[in-house]
């Protein structure tokens, strides 16, 4: 049987917003756009070459409105491969974005922590091991 992750999704307080912060930011390709109603669109975004998406999903209520940025109750919850951690490091930094932990040397390479727009924390990872 053969298996893969095609998208997550991610909680966020405004579409627009989500997406500037993720293409212009991150550098992620935005993949559609769709307008499904008044108040919900079919989001989808992704860091160029991947085959995993973020469905960038609008909070609907207040219940969802209290996780964004804690859909894992404050730990990493996702993880951003890279060929270069400090290239994207300084990338990153200079576009404004908050780094938590500085690219350390780990067994499995380096890794750097950061969070997006909405809190959430991403591992940043220079693997030294296939992927």
């Amino acid at each position: 049987m053969k298996q893969q992750l095609g998208q997550i999704s991610l909680l966020v307080k405004d579409y627009d917003e989500a997406i500037d912060y993720y293409t212009k930011t991150l550098g992620f390709e935005l993949l559609e756009d769709t307008t499904l109603s008044e108040s919900k669109r079919w989001v989808r975004v992704s860091p160029p070459g991947s085959s995993c998406h973020l469905l960038l999903a609008k909070a609907a209520n207040e219940t969802q409105e209290k996780q964004i940025g804690f859909q894992t109750g404050g730990r990493v919850f996702l993880f951003l491969y890279t060929d270069d951690v400090y290239r994207d490091y300084e990338k990153y930094t200079s576009l404004g974005v908050e780094f938590i932990r500085e690219p350390a040397k780990e067994d499995f390479g380096i890794v750097s922590v950061f969070k997006d727009l909405y809190g959430n924390l991403w591992d940043l990872i220079e693997s030294n091991r296939p992927i």
